[in-house]
């Protein structure tokens, strides 16, 4: 499907010179802004606002926002005068996001989503989150004592901003099914536990405690954030999918807070109990492991059956998908089937066919993701993304 002529498209030529990735004008609606990636049209669009709208251009790339840009100020100089007094919290920090990426990389492979809308997702939990989070801790901490900013602050206003990224990312159009949730969700949270790491990392450098809040924050619980916001990011995933407001995502933000509140509970109560008996104090610690264990466990069994759901919904769509849109038996053939085999395709194919390829399955998972949707899709956005589609197909015809 071809677009309309509307402000500096895309030539029809695939060969020919397409403008740099920015805001132009829509094509659909001459009061919005589209975002271009550089190669297709993106579903991310500027609010329609009557006729002044189309005069207020954004400014700001996509992997950016007016809150990540504010707040992204403040961390980045804290990061830096971290980096300076205790070089080694930096490094540690990054230790939990090596072992997570791989398992949101896994989860994001069904529906892959926009690099760009990650990056966003990261920094939000990095900056955002973070500073917000820290300002208000630090305000109860300094009025009520540390206990109550552990316990009921982090966990009220920590998980409160993790979900505001996930409700940016809902506000972009970005959340099509319950994955794109806890997907979001484990973004948000994994940039938020780097910068926290860094910071416990960087106080336990100078109390001479570094190795053992190691141990516990970066090789014991690396998911702890992400276990936490994950409640918030099904919540909103189901709500979205279900066709209701986010605020229908209350209850996922209440076991987020919960567990959140326990997990820094049983830390403050194994704290005062190590004070009076050492042996004690490490059962709380113990038990408190076992009961994280136990919700990883339970979290990873609902993402995997979640997971296997979404790709055979995939699967069973792309018939229709071959039917109604440009798509080749050939070229659909290759995303049926299971993900090992998929694998094992993708493998065989070089650098720019990979590249091709993965265009190719984002664009039919998005397009089967929002056809499953209640009430499926409407006029213009199918027709966006069935252009976006086609940009895919062709791509992937001309390096194969």
């Amino acid at each position: 499907m071809n677009l309309p002529p509307a402000g500096p498209l895309p030539p029809p030529d695939a060969d020919a010179a397409r403008p740099a990735a920015g805001w132009y004008p829509d094509p659909f609606d001459p009061h919005r802004w589209r975002w271009f990636d550089g190669v297709s049209w993106t579903v991310v669009a500027t609010p329609a606002a009557g006729a002044a709208a189309a005069q207020r251009r954004p400014r700001l790339p996509r992997w950016l926002s007016v809150p990540v840009l504010v707040c992204g100020v403040i961390t980045v100089v804290a990061l830096a005068v971290t980096a300076v007094s205790s070089p080694w919290a930096v490094v540690a920090g990054l230790v939990p996001l090596a072992i997570v990426l791989p398992a949101l990389s896994w989860l994001d492979r069904v529906e892959p989503e926009p690099r760009a809308s990650k990056v966003h997702a990261v920094a939000w939990g990095a900056c955002v989150a973070i500073v917000v989070a820290g300002v208000a801790n630090s305000t109860v901490g300094a009025a009520f004592g540390g206990v109550a900013a552990m316990i009921v602050s982090a966990p009220l206003v920590e998980e409160a901003v993790k979900g505001l990224g996930i409700v940016w990312a809902v506000r972009r159009r970005e959340v099509d099914s319950v994955t794109d949730g806890v997907v979001y969700a484990g973004w948000v949270a994994i940039g938020f536990a780097v910068v926290e790491d860094i910071s416990y990392f960087a106080v336990a450098d100078l109390d001479g405690s570094f190795l053992v809040v190691f141990v516990l924050r970066a090789l014991l619980t690396p998911f702890a954030h992400p276990l936490f916001t994950f409640w918030t990011g099904l919540a909103i995933g189901r709500a979205v999918f279900g066709g209701h407001s986010v605020w229908r995502a209350w209850w996922g933000f209440a076991l987020a807070v919960v567990f959140h509140a326990l997990w820094n509970g049983s830390l403050v109560l194994a704290d005062v109990t190590y004070d009076v008996d050492e042996a004690a104090g490490a059962a709380v610690i113990l038990v408190a492991m076992a009961l994280f264990l136990v919700e990883f466990l339970a979290v990873a069994v609902a993402v995997a059956v979640m997971r296997g759901r979404d790709r055979r919904r995939f699967v069973a769509s792309i018939p229709a998908l071959v039917l109604r849109y440009d798509v080749g038996p050939d070229e659909a053939a290759m995303f049926v089937g299971g993900w090992r085999q998929l694998l094992r395709r993708r493998r065989r194919l070089d650098r720019s066919q990979r590249r091709a390829f993965d265009r190719l399955h984002a664009s039919l998972a998005r397009l089967s993701a929002r056809r499953d949707r209640p009430g499926g899709l409407d006029g213009d956005e199918e027709r966006l993304l069935a252009d976006r589609l086609s940009d895919a197909v062709r791509a992937f015809r001309a390096v194969s």
